[in-house]
């Protein structure tokens, strides 16, 4: 299992992350001065999401490679939106 370590505030500002990172098996150690004081792990059991029409619709046609974006890119974009927002 990969492992990841955040500190006190990198973790408050990025939780959402955090938990996805989390959610596809990632352990995440949260710090305090450098010192572990938290850890994140999968759950061994999940309840089943709720399936959205997207999601399905994705599963059912899904992007080719050269339609794809690296997360990395949608994560820019989506900032580049919400800045133009504010």
């Amino acid at each position: 299992m990969a492992a990841m370590m955040y500190n006190v505030l990198e973790a408050r500002n990025n939780l959402s992350k955090l938990i996805a990172d989390v959610e596809s098996g990632v352990e995440v150690t949260i710090a305090r001065r450098g010192v572990p004081v938290a850890r994140i792990v999968p759950m061994d059991h999940r309840p089943d999401r709720p399936r959205n029409a997207f999601a399905d619709w994705l599963e059912k046609n899904p992007l080719t490679p050269a339609r794809a974006r690296p997360v990395d890119e949608i994560e820019a974009i989506i900032a580049e939106n919400r800045a133009a927002g504010a």
